[in-house]
């Protein structure tokens, strides 16, 4: 079965999100915008180009913890396809999860990498 993928999102983990907004904005040329979440976190986000997103969270931001990279499923079937890993033996860090707007699953890739899909809640969870 192959997947259909709609972009990809690289998320940074870092220790003061408007430090890092006013860095990239200043010093790079990347405007973010902010989005403030009813349990007070917050997170930024720009997009790079048409299909790559570009995330940052308050968080640890030792290597290794970030940057994350995130595959989004143009199709929906997240439960479907880390199933399959799964059963192929893949490690699934994190089984699928509710995440802003959809779901998400962490695996790690052959050199250890953790790797993330991310689906938007209005398609299925399941392909046949």
């Amino acid at each position: 079965m192959s997947m259909k993928f709609n972009g990809v999102t690289i998320i940074f983990n870092v220790a003061d999100i408007e430090r890092t907004r006013a860095f990239y904005a200043e010093h790079i040329g990347i405007e973010f915008e902010r989005y403030d979440e009813e349990d007070g976190s917050a997170y930024l986000m720009t997009k790079i180009g048409q299909e790559v997103d570009l995330m940052v969270f308050k968080g640890d931001p030792k290597p290794g913890n970030t940057p994350n990279v995130v595959f989004g499923l143009g199709d929906g079937g997240i439960d479907t396809l880390v199933e399959r890993l799964a059963t192929a033996g893949v490690e699934i860090v994190t089984p699928v999860s509710e995440a802003p707007g959809g779901w998400f699953a962490d695996f790690r890739d052959p050199d250890g990498q953790t790797i993330s899909f991310y689906q938007s809640a209005e398609m299925p969870r399941t392909l046949t």
